[in-house]
């Protein structure tokens, strides 16, 4: 099997890990460790598993003193903040609409991009951007009243907020991932989102009844942490060494058809017309706020 084969596999797992994670995590939360409490334990446990990767293989270990507060920035809005919203949003909301609405991070990729980097914007990002909205706004509004799902426009919100949060962290981690290598990139960003995390979920993560958890509460958490967070985030990065950017990229939108499937089966979720039109909408407006211009001819 050739390297590039591998790093398409890879790439194509972590996508499946991510849209699992949505079932898998409402699966949990907040029957078994409430949502902050839940962040806590990922985070921790990740970022030890990343300082482990680098003792066992050793490689620069600190940052230039001018980037600190890039790193900050990354730590706050890539794992903490993004993180605290994303579990507590899905929480509320259910999977299939926390998979859709996180569709659109590329969308706001695009204009965060635009606005901060100076990128060029064109009629045909804005009219993504203009479908992309509309897909998530036709989303949110849909009044639904399920036992998994008890706020979902709130939920639909947080989960929003993260995907817009996470937007400001490829961005201003974009310059980082080019001056240094990716894993020490996202072990320092880990590392100080970390520090960010605990005080706000620590007191979730000691009321947790451990002694209660079941044999499967406890390998789905196991999923939630070294699945969906660290091993997840390790396909990628190779993925982006072997595939480049553009084609890792491009297999976002394989993870709202995983967190259909597995919702409608584990969860008991139903894929309505309205929610496929909203998809449809999502996945245009993605299309076409990334659409490339083609190259001019003669």
């Amino acid at each position: 099997m050739s390297k590039r084969v591998k790093a398409h596999l890879a790439v194509l797992a972590a996508n499946f890990i991510f849209g699992a994670n949505f079932s898998v995590v409402k699966s949990v939360t907040p029957s078994v460790i409430q949502p902050f409490g839940l962040n806590v334990l990922r985070v921790v446990v990740t970022t030890a598993l990343f300082w482990l990767l680098f003792v066992v293989k050793p490689s620069k270990a600190l940052f230039d003193k001018k980037d600190f507060w890039r790193f900050l920035a990354c730590g706050a809005t890539g794992v903490a903040l993004n993180q605290m919203l994303f579990i507590k949003g899905l929480s509320l909301t259910t999977s299939i609409h926390g998979a859709l609405l996180m569709l659109a991070t590329p969308i706001i990729i695009t204009f965060i991009a635009a606005w901060l980097l100076r990128e060029q914007l064109n009629v045909w990002k804005f009219i993504g951007l203009s479908l992309g909205v509309a897909g998530a706004v036709n989303l949110i509004l849909q009044k639904e009243s399920t036992t998994v799902a008890p706020n979902i426009l709130l939920g639909d919100v947080l989960v929003v907020i993260n995907a817009l949060l996470y937007g400001f962290y490829f961005v201003l981690g974009r310059p980082l991932m080019e001056k240094y290598k990716p894993l020490q990139v996202i072990r320092w960003v880990f590392t100080i989102g970390m520090f960010i995390i605990l005080p706000f979920g620590w007191e979730q993560f000691t009321a947790t009844e451990w002694s209660g958890i079941q044999p499967e509460q406890w390998a789905a958490l196991a999923f939630i942490v070294f699945g969906s967070t660290f091993f997840a985030y390790l396909f990628n990065i190779y993925g982006l060494s072997v595939i480049g950017a553009s084609a890792t990229g491009a297999y976002i939108y394989t993870q709202p058809v995983f967190a259909a499937v597995i919702a409608m089966i584990f969860m008991g979720e139903h894929f309505t017309l309205s929610k496929a039109l909203s998809a449809l909408l999502i996945f245009g407006g993605v299309y076409l706020a990334n659409r490339k211009k083609p190259d001019a001819k003669g």
